[in-house]
């Protein structure tokens, strides 16, 4: 992605950075933990076609780069998220989350349901039950988290992302692998993963009935500890084969039409 298509916007302190594409109703996607907004890259230039698409750097991610108060709760998130959009002036939107982002959304959703139209959760958490990445393992480990926050060889990024992706994805080359290492490796972003890491996130899961905004939950066939198309009244669900944790990224078509499919049936 070129640099000058990246903008700026102050919220909470931060400078969240983030991309913009495309004409008519507002769609947020929301990145994973140690992703940027590259993750979402091709759905964003299928989705424009029919929505205005943003997609931000979260804090402690990307651009944005760590929050000065190192608060990584998912709820502040949320919260900060939901600031974004009002800077924007977007009071009413549809959000798309993966993994973290998609923990993200819901909670967002819990708390602000009047702003959100649609919510797609794509290989989301928030259970407690949910296996943990290998990364986010290592940075709760005592003796590595020193280390962690002022180094991570460029072999750990790549071994994390053929670990996240199905096991017939060709999709981890050099050139995927030196962006993430890139963008992790940008000032103060290895401190706040270990921070994320090590940050007690309390259990919301049990609210998730709770929801009750159109949803479609996107899910790999080989990814644990989903439980949103049980709990959320009327979800759809959509399952991959083959996809591993990256979905947006594995197979960007399956993911963009099944949310434009979704959310222009909930506009009729």
């Amino acid at each position: 992605m070129k640099t000058n298509d990246i903008r700026v916007v102050s919220v909470d302190g931060l400078r969240v950075h983030y991309a913009r594409s495309g004409r008519g109703p507002a769609v947020l996607l929301l990145h994973g933990s140690g992703s940027s907004l590259e993750g979402f890259e091709r759905v964003a230039e299928l989705l424009s076609a029919s929505f205005d698409v943003i997609r931000p750097d979260l804090p402690g991610f990307g651009r944005t780069g760590p929050r000065p108060d190192r608060d990584y709760r998912v709820r502040t998130y949320a919260a900060t998220i939901a600031r974004f959009m009002t800077a924007l002036q977007l009071p009413r939107f549809a959000v798309v989350g993966n993994s973290l982002g998609g923990n993200i959304a819901w909670n967002l959703t819990l708390d602000a349901p009047e702003r959100v139209d649609g919510l797609v959760l794509v290989n989301a958490t928030g259970y407690p039950e949910k296996t943990l990445p290998a990364g986010l393992r290592l940075a709760r480990n005592p003796l590595l988290r020193p280390v962690l926050r002022r180094w991570l060889p460029r072999g750990a990024t790549e071994r994390g992302l053929r670990d996240a992706v199905g096991a017939g994805s060709a999709i981890v080359d050099d050139a995927m692998v030196d962006r993430v290492h890139a963008l992790t490796g940008l000032p103060g972003n290895r401190s706040a993963f270990v921070d994320f890491a090590n940050t007690d996130q309390p259990d919301r899961s049990g609210e998730i009935r709770r929801i009750s905004v159109p949803t479609l939950v996107l899910r790999s066939a080989g990814v644990d500890g989903q439980h949103f198309a049980r709990d959320i009244t009327d979800a759809q669900e959509r399952v991959h084969p083959e996809g591993g944790h990256l979905l947006p990224e594995e197979d960007p078509e399956w993911v963009a039409a099944a949310i434009t499919e979704f959310l222009h049936e909930e506009r009729r």
